[in-house]
């Protein structure tokens, strides 16, 4: 979808904080984080909501969570658990499927900057 920002963040048109990249999802820290470590899982496809994924894009971002996972537990400090999040309907603000990755749940703090953050990440 050519006015669509997800489409352009996940095809590297505009800058993003990427932690993960492959021929189907790039993996970049949310602008706007709940919680250190706060990070989406974008498909490079368009796909409007979880409706409109075929099976092997959801298998494989689900797959790409697994190591997002790892990667959160190895780099970052205190972390008890995450929260995967897929909003839909009127609740999804931006109209392209992602997933939301928060470490510790939606009432971690944020004690370190996006940049701190992201560097923990891909050091």
């Amino acid at each position: 979808m050519e006015d669509c920002i997800f489409c352009k963040l996940a095809n590297g048109e505009l800058p993003a904080k990427t932690v993960y990249e492959d021929d189907v999802v790039n993996v970049f820290m949310d602008a706007n984080p709940n919680a250190d470590g706060h990070m989406l899982i974008v498909p490079k496809k368009h796909f409007e909501d979880f409706i409109e994924l075929d099976d092997e894009t959801i298998k494989h971002i689900h797959n790409v969570a697994k190591k997002m996972k790892d990667l959160i537990y190895e780099k970052l400090d205190n972390i008890e658990g995450l929260v995967l999040i897929n909003n839909y309907g009127k609740f999804q603000v931006v109209k392209h499927y992602h997933l939301h990755i928060l470490p510790n749940g939606l009432n971690s703090s944020k004690g370190l900057s996006i940049d701190e953050v992201y560097e923990k990440l891909t050091k």
